[in-house]
């Protein structure tokens, strides 16, 4: 298939994954933007464009972005005022980073847009007053949570994804998406083999309530922004497949970052505790090139005129009940 060559910006860009999903995907990047060092300085060891570190809420910002002139702005905005591991209270401040998104889209109006965040902005004010920005920028919206682990990912890590089109219907990409999905979830074993050297491995739980031990024959829990050791006392919970003391050990950094879906040559610098958290912020590599993908067939077939809907692939495929989008129509409104 050829590629298309849209030109991207990468806004709250954080270490690169989205921005390395799409390169994979045959976008050329621009450039990208973030306001913390420890993650611009790890893109800047991988990428040949540059980055700037910028606060994205200035209107000085705004204007440099605009002058760029990209066709296309992806980018996921701060999440940890909606995500579960955060205090899921939108009004602290960060969350409203998603309408500073929402304001530069509207500014330099690209063809298309993404937006990435956690599903719990489904539920969020911020994401209904970015969603009313969009509309009247006149985009069309496709709204999507897509589970990674269906999308070339070895990890249950469920994101929110909006993709925006000037003056295109809504829910254009969903069918694509839907097409692409993988039919079964992806585990650590079916990405990384044996190459672990463990079959069994700890993830700290955010409570006792849940279990800390998995394997690699299952899809990895969601990589968080910390990595902890197995503590002395560790309550063996009944999910667990083994107990701690055969031979089980958390991941370490970099197996980490390979279960985010980075390449073994994506090189990580700065502190342990600065890089656990980068590679858990970020948007894991295949999933972005995931959406690029659906992306560059949806582009694809607009020039040729053979565009999917959702009607043709139920048609084409079973269950019909697969296809229905996982968030409610009441989000578009």
């Amino acid at each position: 298939m050829e590629k298309s060559k849209l030109k991207v910006v990468d806004l709250f860009s954080g270490c690169g994954g989205m921005s390395l999903g799409f390169q994979n995907a045959g976008f050329e990047i621009l450039c990208a933007f973030d306001n913390w060092k420890p993650a611009v300085d790890v893109y800047k060891e991988n990428f040949k464009h540059p980055i700037y570190d910028f606060d994205l809420s200035t209107e000085e910002s705004k204007e440099f972005i605009n002058q760029l002139n990209p066709n296309m702005i992806i980018g996921g905005p701060p999440c940890q005022d909606f995500s579960s591991a955060g205090k899921r209270d939108d009004t602290l401040g960060r969350a409203d980073l998603t309408l500073s998104f929402a304001e530069i889209i509207n500014i330099v109006k690209p063809e298309f847009f993404v937006m990435e965040n956690v599903e719990r902005i489904k539920k969020s004010r911020i994401l209904k007053q970015a969603i009313e920005i969009f509309k009247k920028a006149g985009y069309g919206l496709s709204i999507e949570v897509l589970n990674a682990s269906l999308c070339g990912v070895p990890q249950a890590r469920k994101r929110f994804f909006m993709i925006g089109k000037l003056n295109e219907n809504n829910e254009f990409l969903n069918p694509y998406f839907t097409k692409n999905l993988s039919k079964k979830p992806m585990t650590v074993y079916d990405y990384l083999g044996n190459s672990l050297d463990t079959e069994f491995y700890y993830r700290h739980p955010r409570s006792y309530k849940r279990r800390g031990v998995f394997s690699i024959h299952e899809p990895s829990a969601t990589i968080r922004g910390v990595n902890r050791p197995i503590p002395k006392g560790y309550p063996k919970h009944s999910g667990d497949p083994v107990d701690v003391n055969n031979g089980v050990r958390p991941l370490t950094t970099i197996e980490r970052s390979y279960i985010q879906t980075f390449p073994k040559s994506f090189k990580f610098k700065g502190t342990k505790t600065n890089l656990e958290q980068v590679i858990g912020n970020a948007v894991p590599v295949k999933l972005g090139e995931f959406v690029a993908n659906s992306l560059q067939e949806f582009i694809k077939d607009k020039k040729e005129n053979t565009i999917r809907h959702n009607g043709q692939l139920r048609f084409a495929m079973e269950p019909e009940t697969k296809y229905k989008s996982t968030v409610p129509n009441t989000v578009y409104n």
